[in-house]
């Protein structure tokens, strides 16, 4: 690739830590956001190099910290780190499947300092909610739920979005009020890792997600102030690219298990990047000066149409990763936008989704596993190849 194009203004810091403490997790959800490779993932960062990770990260000016994974809760050390980001300053947010969360624990990370956790479902009824995530855990939530509001914490509930679980968005909503969730998070699925190998089964068509909509407009008047409800449109249901992570290295830094410094979840995948690790870099140095995190900042790199184009301000080219798995360059204007050369691969994923024939019966759907992650160590996309059809 050629050298990193020049930044024509200084960043500010990244204000957001996303901290992956483990790729570990007793669920195996169809559509997690994790590395398909995850399972070669080397040794995680001690307790010890997390506890640096955070100093540092609080002295470039990081004001929020998410603990995530994997499961976080598998850390030991969790509280810990808790107790040191809560010292530093940083307002701490625990983003977990409730797996682990035993009021013994909650108590001791609210000693800690915790100030607010986003718990998962997968669905609104046990059957698929444990089929979604291949584990006996909606029970489980349920107390988990109970405890978080035991806690005084306040609650987000998070449900990932998509064909299989659309339909029922209403019961969803009423068991977030039920529980007495402050926020709830109906973002519908990107598609990207494991939700890329399953996209034929999880693209809902045009009509469920107008559906959804009214049904969520509905709650919403229903409910008033009980419960504020968020639903993200998917991607590939749009004219324009969303503003993918607020600018690539504007706002979020994410470290990984082993000590990966990304400006986003996925970024890992992109070619011919070279992505420092906090094992040999300090977080300053990482977010200002790195090859890695300066590649798409500002908009020197930019190809055509998004180089000229008025609304690069507002999306900036969109999602590098959704722009490399779509058409083989990480560079191109992202396939979301009508405006894209390859839109066209956009639109056939858009197509096979409003039939009711859509390949589920014929594909079977592919569980996040360490298993399934040896098995496939690397998603390969070939250059404007159709991810969603490579050999499985």
């Amino acid at each position: 690739m050629n050298a990193p194009a020049p930044v024509t203004a200084q960043p500010g810091p990244p204000l957001w830590l996303l901290a992956e403490l483990t790729y570990r997790c007793p669920l195996h959800c169809v559509f997690c956001y994790n590395p398909v490779d995850f399972a070669h993932t080397p040794d995680e960062l001690s307790t010890d190099e997390w506890l640096r990770v955070l100093r540092e990260a609080r002295a470039a000016g990081s004001v929020q910290c998410g603990f995530s994974g994997g499961e976080p809760l598998l850390r030991d050390d969790l509280e810990v780190l808790v107790a040191e980001a809560h010292r530093l300053g940083f307002y701490t947010n625990l983003l977990t499947s409730g797996v682990g969360l035993t009021a013994t624990r909650a108590a001791a990370l609210k000693q800690a300092g915790l100030d607010h956790i986003q718990l998962s479902f997968q669905d609104s009824t046990r059957e698929l909610n444990d089929f979604l995530s291949h584990t006996r855990t909606f029970d489980l939530k349920q107390r988990v739920a109970a405890i978080i509001k035991d806690n005084d914490w306040p609650m987000v509930m998070n449900c990932v979005i998509h064909r299989l679980n659309i339909d029922y968005i209403g019961e969803i909503i009423d068991m977030a009020v039920a529980l007495d969730a402050e926020y709830l998070e109906l973002a519908n699925s990107q598609y990207y890792s494991w939700a890329m190998l399953n996209r034929d089964q999880l693209l809902p068509s045009r009509e469920q997600i107008e559906r959804a909509e009214r049904i969520t407009n509905e709650r919403r008047e229903r409910y008033g102030d009980r419960i504020r409800i968020f639903f993200v449109v998917p991607d590939y249901y749009e004219n324009r690219p969303k503003k993918c992570m607020n600018g690539w290295g504007n706002v979020f830094l994410t470290i990984t298990p082993d000590g990966t410094a990304l400006p986003c979840h996925t970024a890992r995948m992109l070619p011919g990047l070279n992505f420092p690790n906090v094992r040999d870099m300090d977080v300053k140095r990482i977010w200002f000066e790195s090859e890695g995190f300066n590649r798409y900042r500002g908009h020197g790199w930019m190809k055509e149409p998004c180089q000229s184009c008025p609304e690069k301000e507002k999306d900036h080219g969109g999602c590098r990763c959704q722009a490399y798995m779509l058409t083989g360059d990480a560079a191109a204007a992202d396939p979301v936008c009508d405006k894209s050369p390859r839109h066209d691969v956009v639109m056939a994923a858009v197509a096979r989704a409003q039939s009711d024939e859509v390949v589920v019966r014929d594909i079977p759907l592919v569980f996040r596993t360490p298993e399934e992650s040896r098995r496939r160590p690397v998603l390969a996309i070939a250059p404007s190849a159709d991810p969603a059809h490579e050999p499985r």
